[in-house]
């Protein structure tokens, strides 16, 4: 059985030291979320681990309902609001004792949004991830079999055969929608992320472009 919260500890340290060595430029520039500086994404992730639900449901009444417009005001505002080492500290203090909503999610999810979340500022600065085997084997069946409320990665996914280049993960599917890659870059056009497309080759490709 899979050790997700082993896993997601360790996927949590390699971000963290990898965020670590970017510099405020960096921090300024955009990601791979659509609007969201990398500074925005990791002020994202602090408040996944500790936002009080009461205050994320106030956010949320005062945007007519609406989860994804309450989080992208929260994130921003939170990140304004510190410099990237002070936000580092915080998610280095809240993965060791996550409270609020952060002891909502499901492991298995929460291994999965941290992984992706990497990914949209490594890629985008086009540094390596540098996501280890075991962590990305376990994103890519999370994301293939694990029904994920906020990314539909196990819906773009159906039906195509998946297998990556640089780990031993396969999921079998139609042989004629056939989608080869590296790990990372599977894991977050998956995630609904285009950047990655370029690097995946096999027939499934046009199929998978139309599902982002």
């Amino acid at each position: 059985m899979t050790d997700h919260a082993a896993l997601l500890a360790r996927q949590d340290d390699d971000f963290s030291s990898f965020a670590r060595t970017l510099t405020d430029d960096e921090w300024r520039r955009p990601s791979l979320c659509a609007g969201w500086t990398n500074q925005d994404v990791l002020a994202h992730l602090v408040l996944g681990l500790r936002l009080p639900l009461p205050r994320l449901l106030v956010a949320m009444g005062s945007h007519r309902g609406s989860f994804d417009s309450a989080n992208e005001d929260l994130s921003r505002r939170h990140g304004h609001r510190h410099t990237p080492h002070e936000l580092l500290d915080a998610f280095d203090r809240a993965r060791a004792r996550p409270r609020g909503i952060g002891r909502l999610l499901p492991t298995p999810l929460m291994l999965g949004d941290h992984t992706v979340h990497h990914l949209d500022i490594a890629l985008a600065l086009d540094r390596p991830a540098r996501i280890t085997p075991e962590v990305a084997n376990a994103v890519l069946k999370i994301e293939t079999t694990l029904p994920n409320p906020f990314i539909p990665a196990r819906a773009r996914a159906r039906g195509l055969t998946l297998r990556t280049t640089d780990t031993d993960w396969h999921r079998p599917g139609d042989q004629n929608l056939d989608v080869a890659g590296a790990a990372e870059h599977l894991i977050s056009v998956l995630a609904g992320r285009r950047r990655a497309l370029p690097h995946l080759t096999g027939n499934g490709t046009t199929a998978l472009r139309t599902r982002l």
